[in-house]
């Protein structure tokens, strides 16, 4: 198992609150929900909330946390809120993003 694949806990058992916030069913949207599922099973299990906002439909729902391209992942729990912008693919840049794991 290489360093990105080693699952990693934060301190605590805090409870995450991950809001996905994308433009219709694209290729790119899928793949960021699908990417951060596998995340949330393999880092997170039993601990996490995911909320899909599709702004296609709801593109008032943006405002709130200021998005200004999609997809885009905010992180709501634990504070502070974290943003990462992409189809999520880099598991290491989301690791360190949602501060799973220490940058370097």
């Amino acid at each position: 198992m290489n360093e990105a694949e080693k699952p990693v806990t934060p301190a605590g058992d805090a409870e995450w609150e991950l809001r996905l916030y994308v433009a219709g069913q694209t290729p790119r949207s899928i793949a960021a929900l699908n990417n951060l599922k596998q995340l949330c099973e393999t880092h997170l299990k039993g601990r996490y909330r995911i909320e899909v906002i599709d702004l296609m439909v709801n593109p008032q729902l943006s405002r709130e946390d200021e998005i200004l391209a999609v997809p885009t992942l905010v992180r709501k729990l634990p504070e502070p809120i974290q943003k990462i912008i992409g189809d999520l693919s880099n598991t290491e840049r989301v690791l360190v993003g949602l501060q799973l794991r220490p940058g370097h």
